[in-house]
């Protein structure tokens, strides 16, 4: 019997990665695209879809293709653009982190958005959606991975709750609010929200004649990268957490409850049935590496022993400012007294992290999240054993392995959400 297999793919700032899957979630092959190995533009959605067609493309290559049953899509958050009636992009898209320079519309926006929402702030979907607004043809406004699985169905008319969120989508009414036509946004140039992992169509024709997929194979609704990224790990029942030790340090816990606290920068996605919720520290893996290249961490945190403490209180940031868990943008560093042993001063502002990331977990826990009950972890840190001993000392929760910590992974499972709720696998 032949063995059923969905695709992920995930569409990152640096190009795009495709993973296969078996029901079982085990990965069968992967490929990934850079922009930079492309020579192609991260801002041009032709580009994105030459990634997307290349990473697709190279899977298909180490499969049996007429096994693969679904695919699902994950990108970047807030990045939107506009397209004609024929989902031609008809303007440069505006990327995630695009802040509006309009101080006026920003302004008289908002006293307009409810205070919960994640509509909020200079580089929301919502300021970018009524800049695109004024674009001449502009028939839909799309987020980066409605518009990839756009061109796979022929139909650009969906996205999904986790990617609309910012753009002033409510999760909890589960609709497109009223209050947003009131910052003159054209609402219906919005499209229709569903959950992730809804099945969205079939291939079109010609698509799936080009990548010789079987006129069946169905497109699923996908997710974020952050959403994704987390689905990747496994974690699964209130109280999983998942810490990325990357460049900053970022906490995601899964609960059956909304947190919103937005002076934290803490919204919640509706995913599985579940909310994840979450926070980023200005805190992690840029300090560390201010002070030491990656060869020289290893080779100090070899000397470390993690089941003893320095007696120093760091909190590890660059310059003054935090934002999770705590929320003040005078919040100064503290990584003196220096230590004469460069292994020592390592071991502090490891344990100094650790301690962020736990307070913030108290923190979600404290607006109304489970406690803490497992952890995954992901990112470069990851595979640091000191620091995990010094995490493990400081959180007191069991570590879990990751499934896996390439978010096509996560999306890869919603493909096979999707299967499951039409009947297709048991």
């Amino acid at each position: 019997m032949r063995e059923t297999l969905a695709i992920g793919i995930d569409l990152g700032t640096s190009g795009a990665r495709a993973v296969a899957m078996t029901p079982e979630r085990r990965i069968v092959a992967r490929a990934a695209a850079r922009f930079a190995d492309l020579g192609a533009d991260p801002r041009a959605p032709g580009d994105w879809w030459q990634a997307v067609e290349t990473a697709l493309g190279g899977v298909l290559d180490a499969v049996d293709k007429t096994c693969v049953r679904a695919v699902s899509v994950d990108a970047t958050s807030g990045t939107l653009l506009a397209v004609d009636q024929r989902g031609t992009p008809i303007a440069p898209a505006l990327m995630y982190d695009d802040r509006s320079a309009d101080a006026s519309l920003l302004t008289r926006i908002a006293p307009l958005i409810p205070q919960q929402s994640a509509a909020h702030g200079a580089t929301s979907g919502l300021v970018k959606a009524l800049a695109l607004q004024a674009v001449p043809g502009v028939e839909r406004i799309l987020h980066q991975a409605d518009w990839i699985a756009g061109r796979l169905t022929g139909d650009y008319g969906t996205t999904d709750e986790n990617n609309a969120l910012k753009t002033g989508y409510d999760p909890l009414a589960r609709r497109w609010p009223a209050w947003m036509a009131e910052t003159g946004l054209k609402t219906g140039l919005l499209p229709e929200v569903v959950e992730p992992g809804t099945p969205l169509g079939r291939f079109a024709g010609p698509m799936a004649r080009a990548f010789g997929l079987d006129p069946e194979a169905i497109v699923v609704a996908g997710t974020t990268d952050g959403c994704a990224s987390f689905l990747a790990t496994g974690a699964h029942t209130p109280g999983d957490g998942v810490s990325a030790l990357g460049s900053t340090l970022t906490v995601k816990l899964l609960g059956d409850r909304p947190i919103f606290a937005p002076g934290y920068g803490i919204y919640s996605h509706r995913i599985n049935g579940m909310w994840l919720a979450g926070g980023a520290s200005n805190s992690g893996g840029r300090v560390l590496a201010h002070f030491f290249a990656g060869a020289e961490i290893e080779r100090l945190s070899e000397r470390i022993d993690p089941a003893t403490a320095t007696g120093l209180d760091f909190y590890p940031l660059l310059e003054p400012g935090e934002r999770f868990p705590v929320m003040d943008r005078t919040h100064p560093p503290r990584l003196e007294p220096r230590p004469a042993d460069d292994a020592e001063f390592l071991k502090a502002m490891f344990e100094g992290i650790a301690a962020i990331e736990k307070l913030g977990y108290d923190r979600l826990a404290e607006l109304g999240a489970p406690p803490l009950r497992s952890i995954r972890t992901v990112g470069g840190g990851a595979g640091n054993p000191a620091w995990t001993r010094i995490r493990q000392r400081a959180l007191g929760v069991p570590f879990l392995p990751a499934h896996s910590d390439e978010a096509a992974a996560g999306t890869a499972g919603l493909a096979l959400a999707g299967l499951r709720s039409m009947g297709a696998l048991r």
